[in-house]
């Protein structure tokens, strides 16, 4: 198991963060993260508590945003990433289904079916 990210707090203004990954060493980890997050997050790999980890998420990403340099650059890289990564994400699924398979989306806060195909 591997740490992606771990964020916590010992004070009202005392955060640590901390990872096992090394972008600067291995530039391919961001990619490979974001590819295998985004799936989890659309599956039932969750674990019950979706709302307060996206909440949490959409925090950091809030401050980050916040302490940028250029927050529209980085706004534009997100929504073009973002954008990128959902169509292919889409596509996939299309192309899963067409052969055959089905996928269930679920998304947070959601309950997949319990109905067994």
């Amino acid at each position: 198991m591997k740490k992606i990210l771990e964020v916590l707090q010992y004070g009202d203004t005392d955060i640590r963060f901390n990872t096992d990954f090394d972008p600067v060493k291995n530039p391919n980890v961001v990619p490979d993260v974001i590819t295998r997050t985004s799936f989890a997050m659309v599956t039932k790999l969750w674990g019950g508590n979706e709302t307060a980890v996206l909440a949490m998420i959409r925090a950091l990403a809030i401050a980050d945003l916040a302490v940028s340099v250029n927050r529209k650059t980085m706004l534009r890289h997100y929504d073009e990433d973002s954008a990128a990564l959902a169509k292919s994400f889409w596509e996939a699924k299309r192309e899963f289904e067409k052969n055959g398979r089905k996928m269930t989306v679920v998304m947070p806060g959601g309950k997949p079916s319990s109905v067994k195909n």
